[in-house]
């Protein structure tokens, strides 16, 4: 199914044509306690800015991944070291995506930052679903990042050109980076779809997402592109 165009907003014609509300379920369980002990009681909750709780999970090298209801202004260390276990024996934390696959890379040095929308995005990344993806020192991080570029190339609907023919492309170059056949070129290519990609230049927010991980892996691995150059391949050793 493509996007399609607003208005009609949902609340006006949504389902069948009638008027809609479309609200994550996360939302709807937060509103029986609202109800029964009021607004004051639920910005009590929080502990920073945001107020209120949110569910927060913790998926990659830890030792107990997993989903917790927890209250805005939690801090990442907390989350990561006390409610998912800490990183497993033997690996270290290189970086993680604070928000899913389609926010940026932050770096351990952000560990201790709250878990609220302005404070992550000050930090240069998207809180988005709170669901943090991490990033182990044993990890390729290329071939992580083309991973996710796989996953938003196979979830492109192709109503854009920029998205339809885009993401194929940089998966592509994932492809061929992994396997010897890259060239110093196609780093340059994956930076140029930062702006052919980026806000505004599609109809929906599928590609833009997925330069979030991307442009910040090249931000911030730049090395390890450069690595996989001149092993003529992935560096790193599966495991």
């Amino acid at each position: 199914a493509n996007p399609r165009a607003k208005p009609p907003f949902p609340q006006v014609s949504g389902l069948w044509g009638k008027p809609t509300i479309v609200n994550n379920v996360e939302t709807l369980c937060n509103l029986p306690g609202i109800i029964s002990h009021g607004v004051t009681w639920y910005q009590g909750l929080g502990k920073g800015v945001d107020h209120g709780t949110k569910l927060f999970g913790v998926s990659g090298r830890v030792r107990s991944p997993g989903c917790w209801e927890l209250p805005f202004g939690t801090t990442i260390r907390e989350v990561i070291e006390e409610h998912a276990g800490g990183m497993q024996d033997g690996y270290q934390l290189k970086a993680f995506l604070p928000g899913g696959g389609s926010t940026d890379f932050l770096l351990p040095e952000h560990l201790d930052l709250a878990l609220d929308y302005d404070v992550i995005g000050k930090a240069g990344s998207r809180l988005a679903t709170g669901t943090m993806i991490l990033l182990d020192d044993r990890t390729c991080p290329v071939g992580m990042v083309g991973n996710l570029m796989r996953f938003f190339s196979h979830e492109s609907c192709g109503f854009c050109t920029p998205c339809r023919d885009g993401l194929p492309w940089i998966e592509q170059i994932f492809v061929d980076l992994e396997e010897g056949r890259g060239s110093e070129k196609d780093i340059g290519i994956l930076e140029d779809h930062l702006g052919y990609l980026g806000p505004g230049r599609t109809f929906c927010a599928l590609a833009p997402g997925a330069m979030a991980p991307l442009g910040s892996a090249l931000r911030h691995f730049r090395q390890e592109f450069e690595d996989h150059l001149s092993s003529k391949g992935c560096p790193y050793t599966r495991h």
